[in-house]
């Protein structure tokens, strides 16, 4: 019986087409399926960064809406309210200053904002930062009622404390009515920052629900 053999070039043929076949399932699944999938997860991560929820008043700038939102998530407060808030106080102008003293967006008196431990009022982040832990203090002073945290928000803790209510100040009034007019909402319950986020549907998930 004979038998054939394969010449030596033919078997290192054979050699080269498994080499190039395994070189192809390399590359096909590490670096390409790299480039592919990495930027993909990092377009989601940007956007979750960057999420927020569509029914939030926007001041026109990005990067200012994400700031107010962020703040409102760490302090538990809606960030809604902070909207209205910061509309009715200052119209969005991070430089507003008014004739008493009050500066920024939030319109923070310097030494309120130092009983936050917050130094410098003009700062944009520092001053929505101390605004909204304000806010957040006289939400829990007076059980979550929206309508006297923003009468002393406006007139002072003090007034509020002084009427038993709304003091009697046009201005106060006006303030009280305006924006709890803009938010919709006369009450605003204090939670702390992760359950705040599930009631005020803070989350991607939640918001698209």
């Amino acid at each position: 019986m004979q038998i054939t053999r394969h010449p030596p070039h033919f078997r290192s043929f054979k050699l080269s087409l498994i080499a190039l076949f395994a070189l192809f399932l390399f590359v096909n699944f590490t670096s390409i399926g790299t480039r592919v999938f990495a930027p993909s997860a990092a377009a989601t991560m940007r956007h979750k960064e960057n999420f927020i929820p569509t029914d939030i008043p926007t001041s026109g700038d990005k990067n200012i809406d994400l700031m107010i939102f962020r703040e409102g998530e760490r302090q538990g407060v809606d960030p809604r309210l902070l909207h209205a808030i910061i509309f009715q106080e200052s119209r969005y102008k991070t430089n507003a200053e008014s004739y008493a003293g009050a500066q920024g967006l939030m319109q923070m008196m310097p030494a309120t904002a130092r009983r936050f431990a917050v130094e410098n009022t003009l700062g944009t982040e520092a001053n929505v930062a101390a605004g909204t832990k304000y806010l957040r203090w006289l939400l829990k002073r007076f059980d979550g009622n929206v309508e006297l945290a923003l009468a002393a928000y406006n007139a002072g803790e003090g007034s509020v404390d002084k009427y038993d209510g709304i003091p009697p100040y046009k201005e106060t009034q006006n303030y009280v009515r305006k924006i709890t007019a803009k938010y919709g909402k006369n009450y605003h319950p204090v939670l702390d920052p992760d359950d705040a986020r599930l009631f005020f549907h803070l989350t991607e998930e939640i918001a698209q629900n």
